[in-house]
């Protein structure tokens, strides 16, 4: 069944039109602009035109999913076959299924929204060509990597994106932003140099470099040693880019570092080019190999998904200075932690339930990071302990809207049911349960029971960044206070005055632009002694969220909500592509 009936050519120009555009986009937006489209200023029209150009290519993509046969999800539909290099049969060949499209479309909406979002509030750095360019780079590497079906042109769109994001951390990012970006370029070229060898062993074993054929032999090519070594070795690239522990720590500091739009796009799409490359490649094509190694990758799994939840609740305890950013980022490896041991399980079950976690995961931490953006804007500063201790009533008495929509999404990270978190931790624990055949169910098992126990320690940390960003701390004193007697108390209690107040923090500076380049109204509080000046002690209002916000966030609360209330949408996609591909290629 097809919404719209489009024929096979024009879903083939549609497909390569995605891939391609944001590529052709980067390079106009090097370009001069033309007088009639340069607007009030040169800044402001480049970044108009990467609204314009991601919002084309997710037009383009929306009208794909229109397009595509959902009564056939296993079939790869909108195919494009061109020989390339003839002498090593390498081809340019495209093609989406249930598996890969709904990576496209999460790719495409996020970086629409990053676009949208920086249109109105502009990073912080050099001129925002550069950074228009890179973003359209960086979206072109990842929609090419989830359609390509050659394996060297897999790899070269897994290596596309890692300049692209280097120069935006180094370039637009915070404190730490050169150490954080040479991190994650050293990890990740050191991931991919061994990944690349693997794929040669495949190509070179089975003389072709075809995904969709490999998938359909299965294996049969390519003895047990051979699948060991290609899963070793691609395997081991595949998990810095996702990330695994160990092979993690590039992660928090990439995330603390990197601007708000980078560590949407790092969390919401990069880290699914991983995961995916897990089950598009080494499932269908080295499944000895992969059954081998299954155990120990379950076994890293849970162990990341514990590491990632204490090292969030060590983050979160009072007088830690937990950045909320990098405890953010921590929580990903839990949460990839879930996506890696449902693989592990190779079953269809598992496999559904990580795909489902991975888009869960781009939506709400996608969101998460727009939000722990915001804040810091507004506060000068992501410290937990600044966030928690020093504002008062922090964000729920000074800007409801914006804590209301945080406290959502905490909810929603930690796997509420009725909301998409939960599906895919399910779907995946209920993997572990039942492993494939020739796997150990009693190790499957204790895998199960660690990361059941590992959704409690995720649980009990963000219920903990929620009381404390969005309530403040509430100390003994002020918990017997009543309300009304606040400022009187606050002004004869010597204990209030030495302590931080929300006056102290730099909220003027931070405060978000309204469209005409004016502060919001309730930016930070006015100077002392000038007209309209609040009592000392009175909770001085932040800017709630602004329409350009809201406009970058709706579609992550609403499709979480959506993914939640509704998973067969999903599930109705995933699960026939991935018992095909789990069968080898027989449906």
């Amino acid at each position: 069944m097809t919404v719209i009936d489009i024929s096979a050519s024009v879903m083939q120009f549609l497909l390569a039109f995605v891939v391609v555009a944001p590529l052709l986009g980067a390079v106009a937006a090097l370009l001069p602009a033309p007088p009639g489209l340069k607007g009030k200023n040169p800044d402001q029209a480049v970044l108009r035109h990467g609204v314009t150009v991601t919002g084309a290519v997710l037009i383009a993509t929306i009208v794909l999913a229109v397009g595509f046969d959902h009564d056939h999800p296993a079939t790869m539909q909108a195919t494009t076959d061109i020989s390339w290099i003839p002498a090593l049969d390498v081809r340019i060949q495209l093609g989406i299924d249930g598996i890969s499209l709904p990576l496209l479309l999460l790719t495409a909406l996020l970086t629409f929204l990053c676009a949208l979002y920086s249109y109105s509030k502009p990073p912080a750095g050099p001129s925002p060509k550069a950074f228009v360019a890179l973003v359209l780079v960086l979206e072109s590497g990842t929609l090419a990597t989830f359609a390509v079906l050659d394996l060297l042109l897999f790899f070269l769109a897994f290596e596309m994106v890692l300049i692209p994001m280097y120069f935006l951390i180094a370039r637009w990012g915070g404190g730490q932003r050169q150490a954080a970006a040479w991190k994650f370029i050293l990890y990740t070229l050191l991931g991919s140099v061994v990944m690349l060898l693997g794929i040669l062993l495949i190509g070179l074993k089975s003389g072709t470099f075809d995904m969709v054929a490999l998938a359909t032999d299965n294996g049969r090519g390519l003895t047990t040693s051979v699948q060991v070594i290609a899963v070793l070795a691609i395997g081991v690239g595949l998990a810095v880019k996702t990330p695994m522990w160990p092979l993690h720590s590039w992660l928090p500091d990439a995330h603390t570092a990197a601007p708000t739009v980078g560590s949407v796009l790092l969390a919401g799409v990069l880290l699914k080019m991983g995961t995916y490359g897990f089950v598009r490649i080494l499932l269908p094509i080295a499944p000895d190999g992969m059954r081998t190694f299954a155990p120990y990758l379950a076994a890293f799994a849970v162990v990341g998904i514990v590491y990632g939840s204490l090292a969030c609740l060590a983050l979160a305890r009072t007088g830690a200075k937990g950045d909320l950013k990098r405890l953010i980022a921590y929580s990903s490896v839990g949460h990839m932690g879930f996506v890696l041991l449902g693989i592990a399980t190779m079953t269809p079950t598992g496999v559904n339930g990580a795909l489902f976690a991975n888009i869960a995961h781009g939506l709400i931490t996608g969101l998460l990071f727009f939000l722990v953006g915001a804040i810091k804007d507004r506060y000068g500063t992501a410290d937990l302990d600044t966030l928690a201790g020093a504002t008062g009533a922090a964000l729920y008495g000074r800007a409801p809207r914006l804590g209301a929509l945080l406290a959502f999404a905490a909810i929603a990270s930690l796997g509420l049911p009725g909301l998409a978190g939960f599906w895919g931790e399910m779907l995946t624990l209920f993997g572990a349960y039942s492993p494939a055949e020739g796997l150990s169910r009693p190790a499957f098992r204790t895998f199960m029971a660690i990361g059941a126990f590992g959704t409690l320690l995720t649980a009990a940390y963000m219920l903990i960044v929620v009381r404390r960003v969005c309530m403040g701390e509430h100390t003994p004193h002020s918990r017997l206070s009543p309300p009304d007697d606040r400022a009187e108390q606050a002004a004869d209690t010597p204990k209030a005055a030495d302590a931080p107040q929300a006056a102290d923090i730099p909220q003027a500076e931070d405060a978000p632009q309204a469209a005409d380049g004016t502060k919001a109204a309730d930016g930070g509080p006015q100077p002392s002694g000038a007209a309209g000046t609040r009592p000392a002690a009175t909770t001085p209002q932040l800017a709630d969220i602004q329409t350009y916000e809201a406009a970058a966030w709706t579609p992550l609360a609403a499709l979480t909500v959506l993914a939640g209330l509704w998973p067969a949408v999903l599930l109705g996609l995933t699960d026939p592509a991935v018992q095909k591909l789990l069968a080898g290629g027989k449906s």
